[in-house]
């Protein structure tokens, strides 16, 4: 039997002639520095391959209609299984993807209902919210409606002459001219007939009546108040108007559960239709762990099978660490961490064996409580027979492998190397940076700063907090932490910015990397540079871009030529014409300070701050080489970085801005060990810039560094939304309530 996945010569982006064994059914991490070549080799090489050769498969009339996948850049991979693949891409964020409905869960709960439930409402199309034989025709299954608040647009107390109208665009001289209306009564005094015509109009026939303007008299069909506002301002798109107006307008716009259906989606005969007193709606509203039990209730024959189904395709959401989720959660209010862990649950059920299963940091967003539920997992796949290859950096993770690759040494051009391999106890040993960080504590800050006063939060109330009062410090590092599902999101990212919101926030929301943007266009110097090379030359800035006049006409700038082959795989290669330089062969001579646009390209972020001296690039690339990424080009396609330099790229186009009050949301996520040092240090300056940091965050570094722990829980979902700690992090040490204390005390 071959027990080995064999690399030969991978050169993926900046892997380096890479050759290795990949040992198979084993659980597998590659470990390394952000950008040290560990998702090239993992998913731009083995998943790659694995999905072109099983591609190759089908018949050709298939293939026409599937992603077609180049063959990556190898001598030669060898022995490679079907690979499935769990990534951190965002999944649907469409406001009818839910919880459910990815995990293939809600359908089977409509045909449950179509089954037992008293009484029927019809086939198990008409449970579901996104067709027109379930939905509330009011929101059209949305479970939300933007709505006209009408009664705040009067002032009762006024008359039509004097201001009854809150909003001025409204315009009383409409309704003073329509002589229908006693313009000096004060509105408070109207009839129910006169204050049903003011904002409704007459039902039964039309008004029209001689408007006088500066511009002439013209014929009007009357409006009511109310009708004519939703006409303008609810019935047609306000981004359309202009920002004064959207200002103005807003306060009277209001965005919440629909009143038809009060948010549950459905029409009236559906969520009559129930199963022990509860509809499909109310299931969906359970958490997970509710939901369980309620469906081991039913017994009935013909549900009883079902509900089981349903209830083991749930449970596998509990055990892997999402306890709190309801099915009808949007999935757009997801984390990456919980969007992951959802792909993961829908292969726990299968049954496949020899499969290559590839994940991608699955610990993102998981508290140390929960690390153990993923490894678990990672061991019952491994246990089934299959290979499952992991890129992570958690140390608990790590802990669980087989086998180890680590690589490096460094990142971008200073990585592509393998530079151990083996187990676990002999990494620790190891002369690498994940080596050398796996060996070290995590140390305690004993003299935390001190605050400059305090942001008032009180009474917050979103989604499962508990009516919770906090006072978050000022002028220091403040962590967030607790379990996922606690609170800490609805806390900062939820109530404080929208409370405070000149905050900055860092989320983790993802950043666009395509072939055609690059870090120079991200950070917005692309432009000043382009314009620096126009004075210097006389052409036109467009002449030093390749996505414009300047780009190769043979490649339109892309470097390569890439030819289709119908069903079979395309071909890339470098183009002849500009050598995959992306320009044209003009634009090589045109120089700025000795250097053509193509040489300024190719400077790393720490060489191009020694070559501008101009101020506004001198900044950017500054903060480009603050975040730990003065090694990236200032040319190379965005879609070469990894997550962790995505990540970074994102704060650094951040740190210019001028504000005192800074949120990042998990900022660790991607970062090797050594890259959360880095990242500690900006924050530290951040801070020590007189700023204030709110940070949300489950690494034990972070949460070690800070100077004041504000600790949530004590559990996820609603057993969470409480405060639990408050204090230094030499104080969480001795906090027997906090779940965080417990797994900080194991490390330091």
């Amino acid at each position: 039997m071959i027990d080995s996945i064999l690399i030969r010569g991978a050169r993926e982006n900046n892997l380096k002639d890479v050759s290795l064994e990949i040992p198979k059914n084993k659980i597998v991490v590659f470990t390394g520095p952000s950008g040290s070549g560990k998702s090239s080799i993992v998913f731009d090489t083995v998943a790659v391959e694995s999905q072109r050769q099983l591609n190759d498969t089908y018949p050709p009339f298939v293939r026409r209609f599937m992603t077609k996948y180049e063959r990556p850049h190898a001598d030669a991979i060898e022995n490679i299984s079907p690979a499935i693949v769990v990534d951190q891409k965002p999944i649907g964020s469409n406001s009818r993807s839910t919880v459910g409905t990815m995990t293939d869960i809600h359908p089977l709960l409509r045909v449950l209902f179509s089954r037992i439930a008293v009484p029927g409402a019809g086939s198990q199309g008409y449970y579901s919210f996104n067709l027109p034989l379930g939905m509330c025709m009011e929101c059209e299954g949305i479970g939300r409606t933007v709505r006209a608040d009408h009664e705040r647009l009067l002032d009762l107390e006024g008359s039509l002459n004097d201001g009854a109208f809150r909003l001025s665009l409204m315009g009383s001289a409409f309704y003073t001219a329509s002589g229908l209306f006693d313009n000096d009564k004060p509105l408070k005094d109207y009839t129910e007939t006169e204050m049903r015509l003011l904002t409704r109009g007459d039902p039964d026939k039309k008004i029209k009546f001689k408007w006088v303007t500066p511009d002439g008299t013209v014929n009007v069909n009357y409006e009511g108040l109310f009708d004519r506002f939703n006409r303008l301002y609810l019935n047609r798109d306000l981004s359309t108007h202009s920002a004064r107006t959207r200002e103005a307008v807003e306060p009277y716009i209001v965005e919440g559960p629909c009143p038809e259906c009060e948010g549950q989606r459905l029409n009236a005969s559906v969520r009559a239709s129930r199963i022990n007193g509860r509809n499909i709606a109310d299931f969906c509203a359970l958490e997970a762990s509710e939901l369980v039990e309620v469906l081991r209730e039913i017994d009935d024959p013909v549900g009883g099978p079902l509900a089981a189904t349903a209830a083991e395709a749930l449970q596998r959401i509990v055990d892997i660490g999402l306890p709190y989720l309801s099915l009808d959660r949007e999935t757009s209010s997801l984390s990456g961490g919980e969007g992951q862990r959802l792909k993961m649950v829908r292969h726990l059920g299968s049954s496949l064996t020899g499969l290559i299963y590839i994940f991608d940091e699955p610990s993102v967003g998981l508290h140390p409580r929960d690390v153990h539920r993923l490894n678990n997992l990672l061991v019952d796949l491994r246990d089934k027979g299959n290979s499952v290859l992991v890129v992570e950096h958690d140390p608990d993770v790590i802990a669980v492998a087989d086998h180890i690759v680590d690589m490096g040494p460094h990142a971008g051009s200073h990585g592509g190397e393998l530079v151990f391999e083996g187990s676990v106890g002999e990494l620790a040993k190891a002369d690498t940076l994940t080596g050398r960080y796996l060996s070290r504590g995590v140390t305690v800050n004993r003299e935390p700063r001190a605050a400059t006063g305090a942001f008032e939060v009180k009474g917050a109330s979103l989604h499962n907090l508990k009516d919770i009062d906090v006072s978050i410090p000022k002028g220091i590092l403040t962590c967030f932490t607790g379990v996922a599902g606690s609170g800490k999101s609805s806390l900062v990212s939820g109530v404080f910015t929208a409370r405070y919101p000149e905050a900055i926030v860092v989320d983790q929301k993802a950043l666009t990397a395509s072939s055609r943007s690059t870090p120079a266009s991200h950070m917005g110097i692309y432009d000043p540079i382009r314009q620096l090379f126009a004075k210097a030359t006389g052409e036109k800035p467009g002449m030093f871009s390749f996505n414009s006049t300047g780009g190769c006409p043979s490649c339109q700038g892309r470097g390569t030529v890439t030819v289709e082959m119908a069903f079979m795989d395309p071909i890339t290669t470098v183009c002849e014409t500009c050598e995959g330089l992306r320009f044209a062969p003009q634009v090589m001579e045109l120089r700025f300070r000795g250097r053509s646009i193509i040489d300024v390209l190719a400077l790393t972020a720490e060489d191009a701050r020694e070559f501008f001296t101009e101020k506004r690039i001198q900044t950017q690339l500054a903060n480009v080489t603050e975040v730990g990424l003065g090694y990236i080009t200032l040319g190379q396609p965005l879609s070469t970085l990894s997550g962790g330099e995505l990540q970074r790229l994102k704060l650094a186009g951040e740190l210019h801005k001028t504000g005192s009050v800074y949120i990042l949301d998990e900022p660790t996520t991607g970062l090797h060990m050594s890259d959360v040092d880095t990242l500690l240090g900006l924050m530290d300056r951040l801070v020590e810039g007189g700023n204030s940091l709110l940070v949300i965050e489950h690494n034990l570094d972070v949460i070690a560094h800070a100077d004041w722990i504000i600790d949530l829980g004590p559990d996820g979902g609603k057993h969470g939304g409480e405060i639990v700690f408050e204090g230094t992090p030499a104080d969480l040490l001795g906090s027997t309530a906090s779940l965080t204390a417990e797994y900080l005390r194991k490390v330091t």
